[in-house]
């Protein structure tokens, strides 16, 4: 065939080879421009992942205390609901509500007139039963009267004055008297009310000495002991504390529940009220010189460990713990003091991850590529 009879335009081979030739072309863009090639030239390093910022404390030495904390309202050791013991109509009501008394003290007086008149009535029949056991005594020996007689004037005379007695006791009854030292915490009576027999009119609390109770599981059965430190602070008084000690305790466990009661006593303190619901720590052994991190550098995956900063990176340190005190925990071992432990930041570190330091100097070179971005 001639040229002259040979087709015009791009041949089907050459069309082939132009999707080739685009192909070839991207794979050597993305190996690398000229950034790429300055930088094998100059023998540089791949950048590195840039250092995650977090906060890092130092482990230090200082007293610690095992304690045993819970929650528990106070409550008065001794309280009493003071009733009426007889009936009439409140003629004085001689305390208030918030007014410290004494036990024996008169709290309200009744019309007595009543009780007085049974008293009068039962004295005169004991009068007039012992001066007839008086002349039956003097004719027995006659013969004049017979010896039942006698003995039935006896019975009368023992009866009669019993009666007398209890007219006597519920003449005592119209003055009613505290039974127990401490405070009117409320009073359900006005001078003028007819009072009902056993009718509730004050309530007393003996606060000279409030108590706590609190149920404790039965693992800290060994540990706490009677006259152990306490310390409270109730939601009432911010920033306040009190100090008391453990009273007594239960010498047997709950079965349904596994626990066992403690009772923390506090002397009386007039900012401290019944009722109160506060925050108890009992302090069971002390250490002066204990290794210590905050608790909130602890790692959250499983057994105790934390992350320590060494030569800008973490390493994940397992420790073995002691005593915690509020903020603090103890390390037993696993770490020395003057270690920094990573305290903000952790979730986002491995073991070996860079790092820096809030506070502590920046780099050179971190520091010109911050100022270099900011101009740009």
């Amino acid at each position: 065939m001639s040229a002259a009879n040979l087709p015009s335009g791009p041949s089907p081979l050459r069309l082939a080879f132009v999707p080739l030739l685009c192909a070839l072309l991207v794979l050597t863009a993305c190996k690398g421009g000229p950034a790429a090639e300055a930088q094998a030239k100059n023998g540089d390093a791949p950048k590195e992942a840039d250092a995650v910022p977090v906060e890092a404390a130092s482990a230090s030495r200082r007293a610690v205390a095992a304690s045993y904390t819970g929650t528990a309202a106070l409550e008065a050791r001794g309280e009493s609901q003071v009733v009426a013991k007889t009936s009439g109509v409140a003629l004085a009501v001689l305390v208030e509500e918030g007014q410290q008394i004494r036990a024996g003290q008169p709290l309200v007086r009744l019309d007595p007139d009543r009780a007085r008149l049974a008293v009068a009535q039962s004295q005169a029949q004991m009068s007039k039963l012992e001066n007839n056991y008086r002349r039956a005594q003097q004719l027995v020996g006659q013969q004049m009267v017979s010896a039942s007689d006698v003995d039935q004037l006896k019975y009368d005379l023992d009866n009669a004055r019993a009666q007398y007695r209890m007219a006597a006791l519920e003449l005592s009854y119209t003055n009613v008297l505290a039974p127990i030292s401490g405070v009117i915490a409320s009073r359900s009576i006005k001078t003028g009310n007819f009072v009902q027999i056993n009718t509730p009119i004050f309530r007393i609390i003996d606060n000279s000495q409030l108590e706590a109770t609190l149920n404790v599981p039965e693992r800290e059965l060994s540990t706490l002991k009677a006259g152990q430190p306490v310390v409270l602070q109730v939601d009432a008084l911010p920033g306040k504390t009190f100090t008391g000690k453990v009273d007594r305790i239960a010498p047997v466990v709950d079965s349904g529940s596994g626990t066992f009661r403690v009772v923390c006593a506090f002397t009386g303190d007039q900012m401290l009220q019944p009722g109160m619901f506060g925050r108890i720590r009992i302090d069971y052994d002390q250490r002066a010189d204990a290794l210590v991190v905050p608790r909130v550098a602890l790692l959250d995956d499983g057994d105790p460990a934390v992350f320590v900063v060494r030569d800008k990176k973490v390493t994940r340190v397992p420790v073995k713990l002691g005593y915690a005190d509020g903020e603090w925990i103890e390390v037993r071992e696993g770490l020395k003091s003057g270690d920094r432990v990573v305290t903000a930041g952790k979730v986002a570190l491995r073991d070996g991850s860079a790092v820096q330091v809030i506070g502590d100097p920046v780099p050179a070179a971190v520091a010109a590529k911050a100022e270099a971005g900011s101009k740009q």
